[in-house]
């Protein structure tokens, strides 16, 4: 490993034209030369084989066959016989704290897996730390190789502080003072609020309109029924791409009005099978489709890859494998108006390359190029990143004055015996929207009945961001615990208040406590143990090294499948059910949250209070 300076500077094109031109008339010779490959080429969709690509600098000066001259006694020569050179990988949507990693150690995981860039849609952190937690991302992104486009979270809180609190509130002067700290704050995060935008929220169409007047983009998060008028306003207001795409049908109605579908294969919400089908069976034009991670947890980043997983992953489903690379390089970057930049491999645009050795669609990178320097090869950085210092602020973010005890996770009701018609959440294995179903809970004593001979759980949320002390409690179901057992987590979308689940009490206050008292991070407690990752970094992400977050991360995946919650990367799903933006049935500090075709309401936890 050989040490770096921190700040890696991706210069304008205007300002790298004279190397290139001198380079083209001879009189320059190439920094790095990558010889005899077969070229993917995303821009014609054909694959081309001997050719060479010849950088000076940060950018590609030359993309062709062999010439004699380009190479001088300084030029880094890469023989690429056999292997096939292909623009590096760009995430269409990403948060980069769902991975619980730093931005330095997310970087590390998935530059050697070809991502080379992304659009990151920093809306936890800003729920939390408002702009100054922004900016750090920011910052810290701009010392890594990645191409780290930002995006200004559009949703903080992601409704209105009716429905729940955040640490920070944006409005458009948020959004046009985030828009202007640089050309890699590119777009506004994905408007969750698409009910206000539709019914006129007066907030949310001035970020839109901050946002349009700054020449970004808008990205959006719509869950209504594709086949309402009501999508046609979302796009009229200038909301131009969506990720929450689960249908082909969704991809169809997306395109069909100018946006572009964004098809998300996270760690536990798996959309590409059934989205992809717009294109290898309805014949869609590919050029508007898009791949993208979403939310991807460090484990599966090392178990299951990153952008080079959900590829292959397409191409799996019937895409040809030139298609599948444009849908994460191209498309993306004329999504978001940088493919002069990046997405392809050709003269003038930033020399971020892979390259992929056997068949293409295994898509197994074997070098990662990244602002014409050798990063990673065979699966591992050959850069040391520097660690970012981070503000006291930013690692001592959890505000909850008091130790938790189990009688605060009672729940009385209004029958001393018997049952009661209690409302249920019931969560969905590799799905985000939840079901709200009304289940005969037991009574004793005033109180509910919820235990591990039951297949209920508790869930319960605390604010911890020093401003309300608000609380609330409800039932989930199909969480699978088979003994007393509890998971407490500070990631709680999209406000990431203190989220409880269990079915023991004093459990709950145990797990609860481990996280309060570790400023943040996940704790799984049952009779024999417990389990933490700690999570300081604004009570989202580590602090640590890669490796060492994704032994924590698949320790706490195993304490859950040892208590009996056995979901495909449980962690993710259960973290969602704060998140009220999304059907049909949350919890927020301010109680339980139903979306409907109505828009957003408070409903009571017992039938006959409804």
């Amino acid at each position: 490993m050989i040490e770096v300076a921190a700040k890696f500077a991706r210069p304008q094109l205007a300002d790298c034209i004279p190397d290139l031109v001198a380079f083209s008339r001879g009189d320059k010779n190439a920094t790095l030369f990558i010889r005899n490959g077969s070229l993917v080429n995303v821009v014609s969709g054909e694959i081309l084989s001997n050719m060479c690509v010849a950088v000076v600098g940060t950018r590609i000066a030359y993309v062709g066959p062999y010439v004699e001259g380009m190479i001088g006694e300084t030029t880094k020569v890469i023989e690429a016989e056999g292997k096939y050179i292909a623009p590096g990988l760009l995430d269409g949507h990403c948060h980069i704290e769902s991975s619980l990693l730093s931005v330095t150690e997310f970087a590390n995981g998935v530059l050697p897996l070809g991502t080379t860039g992304g659009f990151f849609d920093a809306h936890e952190i800003s729920n939390v730390l408002g702009l100054p937690g922004l900016r750090i991302m920011l910052d810290e992104a701009r010392q890594t190789p990645m191409a780290a486009y930002m995006q200004v979270a559009s949703c903080v809180p992601s409704t209105t502080p009716d429905f729940e609190t955040s640490g920070a509130e944006f409005g458009p002067e948020e959004v046009a003072e985030a828009l202007s700290w640089g050309p890699d704050m590119i777009a506004l995060g994905e408007v969750m609020n698409f009910p206000g935008v539709v019914y006129g929220d007066p907030k949310m169409i001035g970020e839109i309109q901050a946002t349009l007047r700054a020449g970004k983009v808008v990205d959006g998060h719509y869950t209504w029924p594709s086949n309402d008028s009501r999508l046609a306003a979302y796009a009229a207001a200038g909301v131009s791409g969506c990720h929450e795409s689960v249908t082909k049908e969704d991809v169809i109605a997306r395109v069909r009005l100018g946006m572009y579908a964004k098809m998300r294969r996270g760690s536990a919400w798996h959309d590409v099978a059934a989205t992809i089908k717009a294109h290898t069976e309805q014949g869609i034009d590919s050029r508007r489709m898009i791949l993208v991670s979403d939310d991807r947890i460090c484990s599966s980043l090392k178990e299951e890859g990153h952008m080079n997983f959900i590829v292959r992953h397409a191409i799996q489903q019937g895409v040809k494998p030139v298609t599948a690379f444009q849908m994460a390089t191209l498309n993306t970057a004329e999504r978001f108006g940088v493919a002069r930049d990046v997405g392809s491999v050709t003269p003038g645009t930033i020399a971020d390359i892979i390259l992929l050795d056997g068949n293409l669609a295994d898509v197994n990178v074997v070098m990662t190029i990244a602002r014409g320097e050798v990063v990673a090869e065979n699966g591992a950085m050959t850069l040391e990143l520097t660690p970012f210092d981070y503000p006291e602020y930013a690692v001592n973010s959890v505000k909850i004055g008091k130790t938790l005890t189990p009688s605060d996770f009672e729940i009385k009701t209004p029958v001393s015996a018997g049952t009661i018609k209690t409302r249920v959440a019931v969560v969905r294995e590799n799905h985000v929207e939840t079901e709200e179903i009304f289940v005969d809970v037991p009574v004793k004593d005033g109180k509910l009945q919820i235990n591990p001979e039951s297949t209920l759980c508790k869930m319960a949320l605390f604010e911890r961001h020093g401003k309300t002390g608000g609380s609330a409690i409800g039932v989930v179901g199909n969480i699978g615990f088979d003994q007393p057992a509890a998971i407490a987590m500070t990631v709680a979308h999209d406000s990431h208040n203190v989220l409880i689940i269990g079915n023991d009490d004093a459990l709950m206050a145990k797990a609860a406590n481990s996280v309060i008292g570790m400023q943040g991070g996940i704790a799984v407690a049952t009779n024999t143990d417990i389990v933490e990752l700690p999570l300081r970094l604004a009570g989202l992400m580590s602090t640590e090294p890669y490796e060492t977050v994704v032994k924590q991360s698949i320790d706490i995946n195993h304490a859950l499948v040892k208590a009996g919650c056995t979901m495909n990367y449980a962690f993710m799903t259960l973290s969602l059910l704060a998140l009220v933006v999304i059907p049909t049935l949350h919890i927020s500090d301010t109680g339980l949250i139903r979306i409907s075709d109505a828009g957003f309401e408070k409903v009571s936890l017992f039938a006959d209070e409804a």
